[in-house]
């Protein structure tokens, strides 16, 4: 029931920000300045402009819902809402023109008013979902609207996992326990064991669940159909852990070929044309706006650079980009000219003694990355992406850590996923790529602007 409730209160609110939105876009169109713009055969009412105002609404309303707006289980990730939101404004301002276009509506719909009516429906939207968001993110709300997990074997993913959904007050998922099928009873770890395979179906019903993560691997063919037709008769969610995928899961496809269903790494966001261009254009703008603000501040420590240690300014260093293509990394030199005439290369560590002085203040703000602004321009980087490796490292690195190589199939990045959690410099490699690869299956634009922002406020250490 609460949940019903908190269902309305979000259509209720969803409606009332599009229905305010539409008006404003109307009042903003035909009651203001902005009248003049454009060619009006004659002045428009708020009556002649009703049915379109309703109309779009309804839509927006309609592409909202169709998109899961309203679903229980995404009140508590306020990223994924305003994946939603986007997607249904930007998908209901092409809809919108075109059935105006089509059905022949007079008077026509203006593009004006759909373009301002947008932004608002954007704007309003995102504002009335994070105030819900703080709201439902309090205990013991968030507490209700969690759901129950309880895990069907274990392992040392299983182990993250749980780790992960116990962070911050407004994580989705709550771990109930483990039930047992084997070895798996013995591994530590900090999730109570609810009980065996044997008696699954009465540890469900008594634990409350509402999930049930299996492992893959853990019980044989007919105990996994066992579990799973269990979980159908208790109106539970069944999920299963693959232990053959480890890597890439979110872009995971079924497809048939020749009639036999084979489950597969499938297109990730950036092997989509579409993101490519538009992940590029950004990178363009942002790198002449980069290169055009920081050009004073990397003149100034350049020459601090070379009255400190006389020589070139500019440090080029080969490293292994899209597709393990190499090319030449531009920074402000931050080390002495024989930082590396051991001939053996590493990374930099706390107090290194190589260090210039100005370097050690340049490395703490990531001044020493400004000229890579140059490197993003030519599209051998991206503004945000995994930081590139030098290609001696490399070849341990991808024997040693699983799916090392799989940060390749983007391009390196000035900034990270892993630098903005703290990840820079002489710092596990492991947990690096686990963020890289979290950053290359849930890629979206927004997520680049957040990483962007982060990357002025978090930026401890030197990579």
């Amino acid at each position: 029931m609460a949940h019903q409730k908190l269902v309305a209160l979000s259509f209720l609110g969803d409606a009332s920000m599009v229905i305010f939105s539409l008006l404003g876009a109307y009042l903003i169109r035909f009651e203001t300045r902005m009248r003049g713009v454009g060619v009006l055969d004659h002045a428009i009412g708020l009556r002649d402009y009703a049915g379109h105002v309703l109309l779009g609404a309804v839509l927006m309303i309609f592409l909202l819902a169709n998109f899961r707006a309203h679903d229980p289980r995404n009140f508590l990730n306020f990223r994924r809402t305003l994946l939603v939101v986007f997607k249904s404004v930007a998908l209901w301002f092409g809809l919108f023109l075109s059935l105006a276009l089509l059905l022949k509506i007079d008077p026509p719909i203006s593009r004006i008013y759909c373009m301002v009516g947008a932004g608002m429906a954007w704007l309003s939207l995102s504002l009335w979902r994070w105030v819900l968001y703080c709201l439902l993110r309090r205990e013991p709300i968030a507490s209700a609207l969690r759901q129950k997990v309880v895990f069907v074997g274990w392992n040392d993913d299983c182990e993250v996992t749980a780790r992960r959904f116990a962070d911050g007050r407004a994580h989705a998922f709550q771990v109930l326990g483990r039930i047992v099928t084997g070895e798996d009873a013995s591994l530590p770890s900090d999730v109570p064991v609810l009980g065996s395979i044997d008696d699954a179906r009465h540890v469900l019903r008594e634990s409350g669940a509402d999930v049930v993560m299996a492992v893959d691997g853990a019980l044989d063919r007919a105990q996994m159909i066992e579990l799973a037709e269990t979980c159908g008769k208790e109106f539970l969610d069944f999920k299963l852990v693959p232990s053959c995928f480890q890597v890439l899961v979110s872009g995971l496809q079924l497809e048939t070929v020749h009639g036999v269903p084979v489950l597969g790494v499938g297109q990730l966001p950036l092997h989509h044309a579409m993101n490519n261009a538009l992940k590029r254009a950004v990178d363009i703008v942002g790198a002449l706006v980069g290169l055009a603000l920081s050009a004073p501040v990397m003149a100034a420590f350049a020459a601090m650079v070379y009255f400190e240690s006389r020589g070139p300014v500019i440090y080029r260093q080969r490293r292994i980009g899209l597709n393990g293509m190499p090319f030449e990394i531009l920074k402000i030199r931050s080390m002495k000219l024989d930082a590396e005439s051991t001939g053996a290369p590493g990374w930099t560590v706390a107090n290194d003694p190589r260090r210039l002085k100005v370097g050690a203040f340049m490395r703490a703000w990531n001044i020493d990355e400004l000229p890579q602004f140059w490197n993003v321009l030519r599209g051998e980087m991206s503004l945000v992406g995994p930081r590139p490796e030098r290609p001696e490292l490399i070849e341990g690195f991808k024997e040693d850590i699983r799916y090392y190589n799989v940060r390749h199939n983007v391009k390196p990045g000035v900034t990270g996923w892993a630098q903005v959690n703290g990840l820079r410099g002489d710092t596990c490699l492991r947990e690096r790529v686990k963020f890289d690869l979290d950053y290359i299956e849930n890629w979206n634009l927004w997520l680049d602007v957040q990483i962007m922002a982060l990357t002025f406020f978090k930026r401890k250490g030197a990579c």
